[in-house]
């Protein structure tokens, strides 16, 4: 029942800084659909006292963002355009300011409220508690109604499997066509699956070993995670990225700018579902830091119209306009197993394939060409260039 979901590219934003709220998204969807993706992944947008992931009503719309007719726009906007909408669901902790019985928190020894990761400003809630469970489900279906088909379920790793199980059991019955992702960022990513019974993980191993294999010339980190996004792709759909609101940008994260390109070809002809960060199209820049407001840099406001883009972006958006043909050319790749071979620290090649399909990714990092044998035939691929075969 959630067939879309073989053909879904999302265009992640996240709105409290993307800036202009609901109105001035709205007038951007155009752009989304020039760039090729068909789903829009939001962060966080309901009432919260600063950055969105310390909520105070899952009900009630963030009012700096706009108001239920806003919304209502947005959402018929991405309908005319067939872009489906994905939400972000913090329901691991909310805000100090959150209405609630005291048996909804979680507490320490002491009594006092249980806080997530030291953060003082978020409370966790307490997943053992039934009322929860009922709050969560009467939300995702509020949502769900509302028009969004699917839900990013933050700190996903931080609330027991069976909480999600029950909570997804309840809700797919009324709405089969619902999608989940669960934000994990390590550990057995397949019991995960399983245990939870979402559709979908947040796969960090991938995005760790993409840029990482790239800046080091080490492409046998890439092959080991790809051994075990194949893993992952028999239990779900794995949700693929680049980059996204946590992490610093992939323009910043690279050594060499020539590999941008070899990063975007492993996002897009790979197993999973992918998802592009939104200014990752456009060459954006940012570095996440570890401190008070160190997420600023990476989650920058966008100009009111495209006109008022930096030029030096555009082509940056045309690689990825290239890239995503490719995927919406071969969608079977989103349930394909990928194996590294001819691996060499600098040189692989990437055999993606899912029954009769097949595709071969050819990347090369080195400061030499490097020839790759195809199928009987050679193929070089210049020094620190990218190639794909089976066009």
């Amino acid at each position: 029942m959630r067939e879309w979901v073989d053909h879904v590219i999302w265009w992640h934003v996240y709105p409290l800084g993307f800036g202009g709220g609901f109105r001035r998204l709205t007038g951007w969807l155009d752009y989304a659909v020039e760039l090729g993706v068909n789903g829009l992944q939001l962060g966080p947008i309901f009432a919260s006292e600063t950055h969105g992931y310390d909520t105070t009503d899952h009900f009630r719309l963030d009012p700096r963002l706009g108001d239920d007719a806003d919304f209502d726009a947005l959402i018929a906007g991405c309908r005319e355009r067939g872009l489906q909408v994905m939400l972000d669901g913090v329901f691991n902790h909310v805000g100090r300011s959150f209405q609630a019985p005291e048996s909804w928190f979680k507490h320490t020894a002491s009594g006092e409220r249980a806080v997530f990761e030291g953060h003082g400003a978020l409370v966790e809630l307490n997943h053992d508690e039934p009322e929860v469970l009922d709050h969560v489900v009467r939300v995702m279906n509020h949502w769900l109604d509302r028009g969004a088909t699917a839900w990013r379920l933050d700190v996903a790793y931080g609330v027991p499997p069976a909480f999600w199980k029950a909570a997804v059991d309840r809700v797919r019955p009324e709405r089969p066509e619902a999608w989940f992702t669960g934000e994990i960022l390590q550990g057995d990513y397949v019991t995960f699956l399983r245990d939870s019974g979402l559709d979908s993980i947040t796969q960090y191993e991938l995005w760790k070993a993409t840029w990482s294999s790239l800046n080091d010339g080490n492409f046998f980190e890439l092959a080991w995670a790809l051994e075990r996004n194949n893993e992952v792709l028999g239990a779900g759909q794995p949700l693929t990225f680049v980059g996204n609101h946590d992490v610093t940008r992939i323009a910043s994260k690279l050594t060499d700018e020539r590999h941008l390109g070899h990063a975007l070809a492993v996002l897009f002809t790979v197993g999973g579902v992918p998802s592009v960060y939104y200014g990752d199209e456009q060459g954006f820049r940012g570095v996440k830091e570890d401190r008070e407001g160190g997420d600023d840099a990476v989650r920058p406001a966008f100009p009111e119209s495209r006109d008022d883009l930096a030029p030096y972006g555009w082509p940056v958006f045309h690689l990825h306009q290239r890239l995503i043909s490719v995927r919406r050319r071969h969608p079977w790749l989103v349930r394909s197993r990928t194996t590294a071979e001819q691996l060499t620290n600098e040189a692989v090649a990437l055999v993606s394939a899912d029954g009769d399909n097949r595709l071969v990714t050819l990347l090369n990092v080195g400061d030499e060409p490097y020839r790759f044998t195809v199928d009987g035939s050679e193929v070089e691929v210049p020094a620190h260039e990218w190639k794909i075969v089976g066009e």
